[in-house]
């Protein structure tokens, strides 16, 4: 099952950041993980909301050029190895990772939730169920 992420281009700018995150918090969009990768003159910040349609219309409407990406969140066991696992699953499949980022899902639990962008959606899905490694969906994340 692959989840909607948001990803918005920034100028890499005091604010722009700030910016953003008030727009999603006065439309009342709360942030569940985010990653920002950036270069000299822009960013690209990577953001998993539950109301990923409005969000992505709402930051339109701000100004700011928006994309929807289609990502797989996997859940880790959050100790040495963890990652592992996944990533020895996706070499053995043959997939290749565009990226991924990473965040814990419960404070309670020994759980990490992994998000990676592939290559190839459908390879890397099979290789995973192949290991038995839990893919979440949108119900299991928010």
């Amino acid at each position: 099952m692959q989840i909607q992420q948001i990803a918005v281009f920034l100028q890499n700018k005091p604010g722009h950041l700030g910016d953003v995150c008030k727009t999603l918090k006065d439309n009342g969009i709360n942030i569940v993980t985010l990653s920002l990768a950036d270069t000299q003159q822009f960013g690209i910040l990577r953001l998993i909301v539950k109301e990923w349609e409005t969000a992505a219309k709402k930051l339109e409407e701000a100004g700011y050029l928006v994309q929807i990406r289609e990502v797989v969140a996997v859940e880790v066991r959050d100790e040495p190895g963890g990652m592992y696992e996944v990533l020895d699953a996706l070499g053995k499949g043959g997939v290749n990772v565009e990226y991924v980022y990473a965040f814990t899902f419960h404070k309670k639990s020994a759980r990490a939730v992994l998000v990676f962008r592939f290559d190839d959606s459908a390879k890397a899905l099979a290789a995973l169920q192949t290991a038995g490694i839990n893919v979440l969906t949108n119900i299991d994340l928010f």
